[in-house]
């Protein structure tokens, strides 16, 4: 089999592993281990002698680990400014929060750069490359241009916007360019890949073949739908484990029999904080009979402290915070708790299976894989009620939550009335539904998925035929979903669309 080469912006190091793990580490590591591979990518450092720094090599198990260190001025320019003061926001269909400058676009470029130098001579001819993420847009076309001609298969974990707002981005046209340099280049949900597509068409005047491929620059590019997955039964293992450990406990006992009401996000402007604690607010207005039945727990970790748009937020939040428990609160009963800090993912595993309502209410997300390990934390016998927005990437599969459309705080409001009123066997009956749809599912799928489908795209560059990465349970390339339109590629695990 092929050697698997995952790259990404930040690499999970083995030394530096804690329990709040999360994200792209929960997604790859259990794959790299299970197949073997290299992991490359920026260790997490960063100091002023870091351009002039040899790669570092560390070996976990089956993974053996590359990283090399940022500059301050790398991390500054590449990191905070650029692709999270730019792309993120962009991407999320917020591009109020862009703050564009040509130098930080300089340094972006820059730091994929220096990616391809430090990765192109530690490839083997053989190895499949997967280009995690929305940090490294430019880098399969600086592999190209370094003579790299392995398959490279490119996945985005966030949204694509509508083309109209892509537009916006003054290098847009560059940096679609650059990506379509991948052989294969997938998304979490199928409204992600058409907006793509459509992009590439307006800005680059790229051609369609069906569904899923795209012509450019003489050259044919895979588009397709992963969508992202947990270990539900391993998670719901842990949740219930945690659930006697003297974190989950002491919340417990904190409750004095009151309905807790969850929400675990990063302090981020698209996971509609504000927009979560008004309607929270308009709950306990309009629905005074749960005053003093019902507590609201919001773990929000800090993160990207240096752009400005999140100090912003935190500023926000917590005024708002402090004035709902100001003005609903007494003496003795406290409506709403903000968490600013991090727990560790068996903490919050065992806080999910202890709430009543999980509240997931992003303005725009790829997957949310918090959604899903809601679900998976629950008691089956006496299960709680997700409320989710329509436009996390997991609204499409966990359609028998609770949908909600994350602007409307009375939309929120009216969910989380009825989510705590709901009698017990309507509460079984979706979340069975719901956990039916990811039982059978693991990231590990979800990645042989993907490379199965690299290697398919590459073979058929070649000409050559091969066989699938060990384990997989992949369709056959192009398999199409009943329902779907017709060439729409999506992988075996999915049920993004119905």
């Amino acid at each position: 089999m092929r050697r698997v080469v995952v790259v990404s912006n930040r690499v999970s190091l083995p030394e530096k592993k804690s329990g709040q793990a999360g994200g792209l580490a929960t997604a790859v590591a259990p794959l790299l281990q299970a197949e073997g591979g290299l992991w490359f990518g920026w260790s997490g450092k960063v100091h002023e002698e870091a351009e002039d720094q040899p790669l570092g090599f560390a070996q976990a198990g089956r993974v053996r680990y590359a990283t090399f260190d940022l500059s301050p001025a790398e991390h500054e320019g590449y990191y905070n400014n650029y692709a999270n003061g730019v792309l993120w926001p962009l991407l999320h269909s917020m591009p109020e929060l862009m703050r564009f400058s040509r130098a930080d676009l300089a340094v972006f470029e820059a730091v994929n750069a220096r990616f391809a130098d430090l990765l192109e001579p530690v490839l083997a001819p053989d190895d499949l490359v997967w280009v995690h993420d929305y940090h490294l847009f430019l880098l399969p076309r600086e592999l190209r241009e370094r003579g790299v001609e392995n398959p490279v298969g490119f996945f985005l974990h966030i949204p694509f916007p509508a083309p109209d707002i892509f537009a916006l981005l003054p290098n847009g046209a560059d940096l679609l360019e650059a990506v379509l340099s991948a052989d294969l280049i997938g998304f979490q949900t199928e409204a992600d890949l058409l907006n793509f597509a459509a992009a590439a068409e307006s800005l680059l005047g790229a051609r369609r073949r069906e569904t899923t491929r795209l012509l450019w620059a003489g050259r044919e590019i895979t588009l397709g739908v992963f969508p992202a997955e947990i270990d539900a039964r391993a998670f719901a293992e842990r949740a219930a484990a945690a659930a006697a450990t003297a974190p989950v406990e002491r919340l417990r006992r904190s409750l004095a029999g009151q309905s807790l009401i969850l929400g675990v996000d990063r302090l981020d402007p698209s996971k509609g904080l504000v927009q979560r604690l008004e309607g929270y607010r308009r709950f306990l207005e309009t629905s005074p009979a749960w005053q003093r039945r019902v507590t609201f727990l919001q773990i929000a970790p800090l993160s990207r402290e240096k752009v400005a748009s999140y100090q912003a937020l935190r500023r926000e939040l917590l005024m708002m915070a402090g004035q709902i428990d100001a003005e609903l609160g007494d003496p003795d009963w406290t409506p709403l708790r903000v968490l600013t800090r991090g727990e560790s993912r068996a903490t919050v595993a065992g806080y999910m299976r202890l709430a009543q309502v999980g509240l997931v209410t992003p303005l725009r997300d790829g997957m949310n894989l918090v959604a899903k390990e809601f679900v998976a934390a629950q008691d089956p016998d006496d299960p709680g009620v997700l409320v989710l927005s329509r436009f996390a990437g997991a609204a499409r599969q966990l359609e028998a939550a609770l949908l909600v459309n994350p602007t409307d705080p009375d939309s929120i409001a009216e969910a989380i009335g009825r989510a705590l009123a709901m009698d017990r066997r309507e509460r079984q009956r979706r979340w069975r539904v719901l956990w039916e749809g990811l039982v059978d599912r693991t990231p590990e799928e979800w990645g042989r998925d993907f490379l199965h489908t690299l290697e398919r795209v590459a073979a058929r560059r070649s000409g050559a035929e091969l066989g699938p990465l060990s384990g997989g349970r992949s369709a056959p390339f192009g398999a199409v979903r009943p329902a779907l339109a017709p060439g729409l590629f999506f992988s075996r695990s999915s049920n993004a669309v119905n």
